[in-house]
């Protein structure tokens, strides 16, 4: 009899390959025994004391109240709004191409059913501890070297996988079963290819 497995998602609703890899996860799991638990990790908090190109610095900044009010938005409503918020943030920002982050966030907040009030901790710097605490954790499973997506699962952790366009059915299973496997190899740390295509987003 299989047991089934519980794996955390590690997500900035800002990042392409996140949304890509999310979206390869529902799929992960209609095929095979996981349950997704859906955890906000901001890309603010994580590169805003690397020495990073300025055009990507002012994203940074530019996402950095949508960080806020989506942490606001989890520790005042409950883990259990992580996926659904993300999810229409993501398609605002990733499906119909939108920069416009307050509004994309006032959407999203109204089409979950959370507070606009919500939207008032886009201004409040206190937030920004928890998110570099939320990052640090992260930080701690998988090292320095990590982003979006992470996942953890079991006890093992690992950034990515970083794949366009999202698989789907069976090749979505076959990808799950073989970063579960090499991520649990005592001493196995990095597999990669240069990237030559953007995200593809359906």
């Amino acid at each position: 009899m299989s047991s089934r497995s519980t794996a955390d998602f590690y997500f900035d609703p800002a990042c392409p390959w996140a949304w890509m890899t999310s979206r390869w996860m529902m799929q992960v799991q209609q095929v095979r025994e996981v349950d997704v638990r859906w955890h906000q990790m901001s890309l603010w908090a994580l590169n805003e004391e690397r020495d990073i190109p300025a055009e990507y610095r002012e994203m940074m900044h530019a996402i950095q109240p949508m960080s806020r009010v989506l942490r606001r938005a989890i520790d005042e409503h409950g883990d259990e709004v992580a996926k659904p918020l993300y999810d229409a943030l993501g398609e605002r920002i990733h499906r119909q191409g939108r920069k416009d982050y307050d509004a994309v966030t006032a959407e999203a907040l109204a089409e979950v059913g959370l507070p606009e009030g919500l939207l008032q901790a886009g201004q409040d710097e206190s937030l920004d501890a928890a998110l570099r605490a939320r990052k640090d954790a992260v930080v701690e499973l998988v090292g320095d070297d990590v982003g979006t997506p992470t996942i953890a699962v079991d006890g093992v952790a690992f950034f990515g996988p970083v794949v366009t366009p999202a698989p789907t059915g069976e090749e979505a299973g076959r990808l799950w079963d073989g970063c579960v496997l090499v991520a649990g190899v005592d001493g196995f740390f990095e597999l990669k290819r240069s990237r030559d295509r953007d995200p593809i987003i359906d």
